[in-house]
């Protein structure tokens, strides 16, 4: 059975494509998406070469997801390089608001994929602080501030994310009390970021961990509202 048309929006909508290019080389640049769905969209103007499989960030004003290139194609001097992308699953939509216009309310919304419904923590873009070791306690923690958090794991953001199934130690705070665990880095997205599983938390801890980072998104909400009048 065909499944039916996604609604799609034609717009020049201004972004940011950021990551490694086929080269192995990092970029970040200002381009265009055109044509875009809640789950992906056409990127004009590239002036750095991707390829089929590669995953870049896109930033569409302060909103950022992780997107899968899904075709590429050399349109020439003047629209320069094309490129079809796809969200990863679980990423938000970054043009939102273009979507939620009256062209496309018509248009029964689809559903969240069954994967995202499955989950048992949903992710929660927050920016929820952690420190980084190295699983053998050498040298000096990263500490940084995650993309993305839920009580099994989280994104970090980084230009030079480690290997897939790199070891680490994950120091982070609930409330007062400090916890470190064993972690492992279960993907690896060049020039954008890796997801980091907890693997030594028990449940009662994942479950005190996805209360904090939820109470800290719904904390969040009057602050984006307020911002938005403005």
């Amino acid at each position: 059975m065909a499944k039916e048309p996604e609604p799609r929006v034609d717009v020049n909508l201004p972004i940011r494509v950021f990551g490694m290019d086929a080269e192995g080389r990092p970029f970040s640049q200002k381009a265009h998406a055109r044509n875009i769905s809640l789950h992906g969209a056409k990127v004009v103007g590239l002036e750095r070469q991707l390829k089929p499989g590669d995953v870049v960030g896109v930033q569409s004003g302060d909103q950022k997801t992780r997107c899968k290139v899904m075709w590429v194609v050399d349109a020439g001097p003047v629209q320069k390089i094309e490129a079809g992308v796809k969200m990863v699953e679980g990423q938000p939509c970054p043009w939102q608001g273009e979507m939620e216009t009256p062209q496309t309310a018509a248009p029964a919304p689809r559903s969240a994929p069954p994967a995202e419904d499955k989950r048992k923590f949903p992710r929660q873009k927050v920016p929820f602080p952690i420190e980084i070791r190295d699983e053998k306690g050498g040298g000096a923690p990263m500490k940084t501030k995650v993309a993305d958090v839920n009580g099994r794991g989280c994104y970090v953001e980084t230009m030079l994310p480690l290997p897939v199934g790199k070891i680490l130690t994950i120091t982070l705070w609930l409330g007062p009390e400090k916890i470190a665990t064993p972690a492992i880095v279960r993907t690896c997205d060049g020039g954008v970021g890796m997801g980091i599983e907890f693997t030594g938390l028990d449940p009662a801890i994942q479950e005190r961990l996805q209360q904090q980072v939820d109470a800290m998104a719904a904390d969040s909400e009057p602050s984006k509202n307020v911002q938005g009048a403005f």
